[in-house]
C-alpha cells in the first residue's frame, strides 16, 4: 500500500493514498497489523459509527503530541483538554441514572507523545500466523513499544494531532472514530513580506481511510495559531459525530479539507492539468510532481508566478 508511484508526494487524482479503498488495503493493513501483534481486529462497524456504542459512553480521545506545535499551541490544547475533562468528570456520575440528555458527549482527553508509551515488560506470547505470514505457522512475539502503542490506538475513539508522522497511524482507528488535523503553518516571503498558510500536509491518509471520519482545524483561522475554543469546538463536534452515527463508509471527498477537495476538483475539470502533476515520467522534473494540495492553493514554491528556484 502506498502511493503507487515510488514516492509519498507523488499525488494520485482523487488525493488519496493509492489502494486505500479500491482494494480495501488500509483496512486489511490495519487488520493484519493487529492480527500480526496478538490482537482481536477492532470492533466491527459496516453501517454507523453508533453500533456498539450508546449515547452514554465515554469517549476516549487522544490529542498527540506533535513538533510543529508552538508554546502558545501546547498552552491552548491544556486549556482545552482541561475544560472538556471538567465538564467530563462533572457529569459522569450524574449521567448513570439520569435520562436527561447532555449539552456535551461526555469526552475523556489525554495529552500523548509516543516516545512515553512503553512496553511494561518484555514478555512475549505465541502467535498463530495469518495465512499469508512468511514465518512459521506459529511463532513467538516478545512484547515492543508499537505493542504498547496499538493498544492505545485500539480504544481511540477520536485521534487528534497535526500534520506530518502524527498521521500514518490513523489507520489502525476502529471503524466509526473521528481523526481530526489541528494543521499545522507554512511560511513563504512575497516582496520581502512573511505570510503564513494552512498546511494539513497527509490529508489522503484520511480521504483512503473510509472507515473514520476526518475533521480539519478551520483553514482560515489556523494562521492566527492554535486557539482553545477551537480546539473544544472540534473535539466536541467529534463526539457529536459518533454518538449521533455517521454513516459508513464515509465518502472520501468528506475526509478532506478545503484546499484537498478544491485538488481533486481540479483534476477533475483540467485532465491535462491532472496528468501533469499525477503521472510519473522520465521527462519530467521531480518538482513537478512533489506536491501537497496546500502548495497548489498557495501558489507556493514550483506554483508561484515565478516558479520553484533552485540556489
Amino acid at each position: 500500500m502506498g502511493s503507487g508511484t515510488l514516492c509519498q508526494r507523488c499525488t494520485q487524482p482523487n488525493y488519496q493514498i493509492s489502494g486505500g479503498i479500491e482494494f480495501n488495503a488500509s483496512r486489511l493493513f490495519r487488520d493484519r497489523m493487529y492480527q500480526q501483534h496478538g490482537f482481536i481486529h477492532p470492533v466491527i462497524r459496516q453501517k454507523s459509527s453508533l453500533e456498539y456504542r450508546t449515547s452514554h459512553d465515554v469517549l476516549q480521545a487522544y490529542f498527540i503530541d506533535n513538533k510543529r506545535f508552538t508554546k502558545n499551541d501546547r498552552r491552548e490544547i491544556n486549556a482545552a483538554i482541561t475544560e472538556i475533562n471538567n465538564y467530563t468528570n462533572f457529569y459522569i456520575n450524574k449521567t448513570k441514572n439520569n435520562t436527561n440528555k447532555l449539552e456535551w458527549p461526555l469526552i475523556n482527553v489525554t495529552y500523548l507523545n509516543y516516545k512515553q508509551v512503553k512496553a511494561h515488560n518484555m514478555s512475549s506470547i505465541q502467535i498463530n500466523a495469518t495465512p499469508f505470514d512468511s514465518r512459521p505457522p506459529t511463532y513467538e512475539l516478545i512484547e515492543n513499544d508499537f505493542i504498547a502503542q496499538l493498544k492505545v490506538l485500539r480504544e481511540m475513539d477520536i485521534h487528534i494531532t497535526g500534520p506530518g508522522t502524527g498521521q500514518m497511524y490513523q489507520t489502525f482507528l476502529s471503524d466509526g472514530s473521528v481523526s481530526v488535523n489541528v494543521g499545522g503553518l507554512r511560511t513563504w516571503k512575497l516582496n520581502n513580506k512573511e505570510l503564513k498558510f494552512t498546511s494539513y500536509l497527509e490529508q489522503y491518509m484520511t480521504s483512503g481511510t473510509p472507515y473514520i471520519k476526518g475533521l480539519y482545524y478551520p483553514i482560515n483561522e489556523r494562521a492566527n495559531g492554535i486557539k482553545k475554543d477551537e480546539i473544544i469546538k472540534l473535539i466536541r463536534q467529534a463526539g457529536q459525530l459518533i454518538l449521533q452515527g455517521f454513516s459508513l463508509p464515509v465518502e472520501p471527498r468528506e475526509n478532506l479539507a478545503p484546499d484537498g477537495q478544491l485538488f481533486v476538483e481540479m483534476c477533475e475539470k483540467d485532465k491535462e492539468f491532472c496528468s501533469f502533476v499525477t503521472t510519473r515520467s522520465p521527462d519530467k522534473q521531480f518538482k513537478c510532481l512533489e506536491i501537497w494540495a496546500e502548495d497548489l492553493v498557495q501558489e507556493y514554491n514550483q506554483w508561484n508566478d515565478k516558479g520553484f528556484i533552485v540556489n
